[in-house]
């Protein structure tokens, strides 16, 4: 993996030195507008597929915003009428930042049921649970174990899988809650996975752009998941999921469901492939979005998020009996 991300960085160098085009230049409402109209056109990798999917139609996108641009609109004006036209592509990867604000959209997440609560997950975890290298680990009352992993944006020690997966090594099955997890660093995600496979596993494949046309990419390239060196688990998994499973979270999801002994319960994940490219326009503001897409070991698309395999949403009724109905059911499938 290290090897293809390197030759992306090395292709995105050949392929755009420049941040911007030469034939936009200057420093309006009119010549910003086009400058992240053209980058987004040329450089962002999802266009057609976002077409199939939700018939997003991008020189339509160009024709209704230009309408919206005028010579004497404020930076503030400005900012809000290109944060808009950016949400078009509804990608949380995709954001806008000056020195006013950074745009997001957040429908992707909010438009969906929230499932998970941290105040009913201490209930579970309780007063001894313990925290390692950015996981947080307990044997549940059924000697399930569980482990909660909110980010990959730190890195996770091998000595610190080691010593968590040797404390579970007991338990009759396990619990990996990636809920809520934003993403990070890709890398991070991988190590993880690598602890629940014995051999070397085909999880999908990468392609980078390669011109400016909608369909400029690459050859797709292999990835694939190694087994760690440190200590792997080889009982049951179950891996928890919701919207919020986002980014390099969304390529941890798509790797454990690869392994035969992993099984993903909950809601489907909040998607976000791709590797991330950044560039500017005129006025300075950073655009930032994916420039190559990422898919399953059956080519599938990755952007718009993993179906689980046990879809279980949290129940009112097990709220507010302080139960998560998704990781009661994670038990109930591991103790069978």
């Amino acid at each position: 993996m290290k090897h293809i991300l390197l030759l992306f960085i090395f292709v995105s160098g050949m392929f755009f030195p420049s941040c911007i085009r030469e034939d936009v230049s200057g420093n309006t409402p009119e010549s910003n507008f086009e400058s992240l109209w053209k980058i987004i056109d040329e450089q962002y990798c999802f266009l057609d597929y976002k077409n199939q999917e939700y018939g997003l139609d991008w020189n339509e996108v160009h024709s209704r915003y230009a309408q919206r641009i005028t010579p004497s609109m404020t930076s503030a004006e400005l900012f809000e009428v290109l944060s808009d036209m950016v949400n078009e592509l509804r990608d949380g990867h995709v954001n806008l930042s000056s020195a006013l604000a950074t745009s997001q959209y957040r429908a992707w997440f909010d438009s969906y049921p929230r499932n998970f609560s941290d105040s009913i997950q201490s209930i579970y975890l309780k007063k001894d649970y313990v925290n390692s290298s950015g996981l947080t680990y307990q044997i549940l009352e059924n000697n399930i174990g569980y482990i909660y992993c909110s980010s990959f944006s730190n890195g996770i020690g091998d000595g610190n899988l080691d010593q968590t997966l040797y404390e579970l090594r007991l338990c009759d099955g396990l619990i990996v809650d990636v809920r809520n997890n934003g993403g990070g660093n890709l890398t991070t995600a991988q190590k993880l996975a690598a602890r629940f496979t014995n051999e070397k596993t085909l999880v999908g494949y990468m392609c980078h752009k390669t011109g400016p046309g909608h369909n400029d990419f690459s050859t797709p390239k292999e990835v694939y998941i190694e087994p760690s060196d440190g200590i792997r688990w080889q009982k049951k998994v179950a891996v928890l999921t919701n919207r919020r499973s986002y980014s390099a979270t969304n390529d941890f999801v798509n790797s454990m469901k690869q392994f035969p002994n992993v099984t993903i319960i909950g809601d489907k994940t909040g998607g976000g492939s791709g590797l991330p490219f950044s560039s500017e326009i005129p006025n300075g503001w950073s655009i930032r979005f994916s420039a190559s897409p990422m898919f399953d070991p059956q080519m599938n698309q990755l952007e718009f998020g993993i179906d689980p395999d046990v879809k279980v949403d949290m129940t009112t009724e097990d709220i507010q009996r302080g139960k998560d109905t998704i990781i009661e059911t994670a038990c109930n499938l591991l103790k069978k």
